[in-house]
């Protein structure tokens, strides 16, 4: 039987930040939480780099490794995400006039004799 000895694995992870608080993946600028959403709905790495044609199947399966050796800062993360889409949806929501529904409409459009 032979032996071989390893020498320790470096993996980096190519993740960088722009701007502050917004995590890249790779040389790309897909987004961290769009590569870690579609690992973590069950598509394979090569999957998503089918789907995001400017990662690179080296890069993805880094930072699925790094998520999977310890996933706790990277699911803060996406929490953190998550909070901010909501806030943003809630503020540009909050903003927009409110839009009558289609029986609505059609009470409208009856009472101007536009339909019977």
């Amino acid at each position: 039987m032979t032996t071989v000895d390893f020498e320790p694995l470096t993996v980096s992870v190519p993740i960088w930040e722009e701007p502050a608080g917004v995590f890249r993946v790779g040389k790309s600028r897909v987004l961290l939480e769009l590569v870690l959403a579609a690992y973590l709905r069950g598509e394979s790495p090569e999957g998503i780099v089918r789907s995001y044609r400017s990662l690179t199947l080296v890069d993805v399966y880094a930072v699925i490794g790094c998520y999977l050796a310890n996933p706790t800062p990277f699911n803060n993360y996406l929490l953190q995400s998550e909070q901010q889409a909501e806030l943003i949806r809630t503020r540009i929501e909050s903003g927009q006039p409110v839009q009558p529904n289609i029986y609505e409409m059609r009470d409208r459009a009856r009472s101007l004799g536009l339909i019977l």
